[in-house]
């Protein structure tokens, strides 16, 4: 008798051929069969890439957000067509905002009108939070790192939306609306001259309107660990729904022509003052261009 099969021993261990005792039936002529696919070939057992992004979750988010992209914030693009359509690119805009709009809106509208995905960096301290960090994570946002910019515009050849203001931008109040801050230190013109991608600019204009910051209590911001705290027109008029609702400011982007940078890709370091130059010069591309369409709109809420 066969030694009893041990505990957790594979199935098909245990398992031996009897012998035959007839001849076996001809089979007839061979017939080529493909062999199966292995398990999960070529794709995941889950929609969640490696960036933590859910296509699944990104569909949920679109559904939900398209009533407000076209009803309440009535979205105009100009120059959409300059967006690639295939290949990595840096989308750069300016930011504002309490509870910042613009990404959202700029996500959405790229993936609805070009098919593409829209990765969104921001700063670390959104995957800190509970709940908020894995939401943002599933619906494509990631650390605003150099390492992962550069994996995904250079080694994945994706779309990656950064804000250089960071949160000098949204932390504005609207007495200094629609008046860039500066650019950081151009780290963002380094990555994509290393990923050897073209830095897309976007002008937008509606969100500054959306969710005003009337005041900040930094003390208070201080001792919840926030990088700003801000009281906007939004709480004053609605109460507390006005924490997570925006004003029904209409939005109007622009985007400008590609910045290819005339420097080989892959170096490790790029010329300071250059990189400044250039960062200089696109962070006054879009303030010009804010400057023409605020003087072009004809309202705050109906454009």
């Amino acid at each position: 008798m066969a030694e009893a099969r041990r505990q957790g021993e594979p199935v098909e261990a245990s398992l031996v051929p009897l012998p035959r005792t007839d001849p076996p039936a001809d089979p007839g002529p061979a017939v080529a069969v493909e062999d199966p696919p292995a398990p999960f070939e070529g794709q995941r057992r889950t929609d969640v890439d490696h960036w933590g992004r859910s296509e699944r979750v990104r569909q949920v988010a679109r559904t939900l957000f398209a009533p407000f992209y076209r009803h309440w914030f009535r979205v105009e693009w100009e120059g959409l067509e300059k967006v690639p359509r295939r290949g990595g690119a840096l989308l750069v805009a300016n930011h504002a905002g309490a509870i910042p709009s613009d990404a959202p809106v700029i996500m959405h509208g790229i993936e609805e009108e070009l098919g593409r995905p829209v990765y969104g960096m921001a700063d670390f301290f959104f995957r800190q939070v509970p709940w908020v960090g894995t939401l943002w994570s599933r619906a494509g946002g990631l650390p605003a790192h150099p390492e992962n910019a550069l994996r995904l515009l250079r080694d994945e050849q994706q779309l990656a939306l950064v804000f250089p203001e960071g949160t000098k931008g949204p932390s504005k109040t609207f007495t200094d609306r629609y008046q860039l801050r500066r650019f950081g230190r151009g780290g963002f013109v380094e990555i994509a001259m290393r990923a050897g991608v073209p830095v897309v600019p976007i002008a937008v204009v509606g969100a500054e309107e959306s969710m005003p910051i009337l005041f900040r209590l930094p003390t208070l911001a201080k001792a919840l660990g926030l990088p700003y705290f801000p009281v906007t027109a939004n709480m004053l008029l609605l109460g507390p729904l006005g924490v997570v609702t925006y004003l029904p400011a209409k939005f109007r982007l622009r985007v400008l022509d590609p910045v290819v940078f005339d420097v080989p890709p892959g170096q490790d370091r790029y010329r300071k003052s250059l990189v400044m130059d250039e960062a200089e010069r696109i962070r006054q591309q879009i303030q010009d261009a804010l400057h023409e369409m605020l003087q072009e709109r004809k309202g705050v809420w109906f454009g």
